[in-house]
């Protein structure tokens, strides 16, 4: 099914289909082309990690969960294969994830920040510690 065939389908929909036999997950986000949705019931009992864990997302947003694990090329294959739609934002909706990514973007910054830092520090020591060995 192409993008360009596919509906759109808002969250109180997918909100729907939180069961063993009618399981909908959103997947997706800016960086990679956007939310959508999947219909993964017939995928559950194939899934790797275990029905369960398609089951606790069920009816929602599994994103940051799908790209937490960093699942591979194989598996995003097999999800395009479950599309059955793109998710449809209100502009409310779409301020919100901005924000959220806002937020995420700012957490990233505030952490890499700390990695410069300390990354300095470890330097600092070597050069102290050679030249003490001198």
């Amino acid at each position: 099914m192409s993008e360009s065939t596919l509906k759109e389908i808002n969250m109180s929909e997918v909100a729907k289909h939180k069961s063993e036999d009618d399981c909908w997950v959103v997947i997706g986000n800016a960086t990679n082309g956007g939310p959508k949705v999947y219909d993964v019931t017939k995928y559950l009992d194939d899934h790797p990690g275990g029905a369960e864990v398609l089951l606790d997302v069920a009816g929602g947003d599994a994103d940051e969960f799908f790209e937490d694990i960093g699942h591979s090329n194989d598996a995003r294959e097999e999800l395009k294969k479950h599309m059955i739609g793109i998710l449809k934002l209100s502009p409310e909706e779409i301020a919100a994830k901005a924000k959220e990514a806002e937020e995420a973007a700012k957490k990233a910054a505030a952490g890499g920040g700390s990695m410069g830092m300390m990354l300095i520090v470890v330097v600092l020591a070597i050069i102290i510690g050679y030249m003490k060995m001198m």
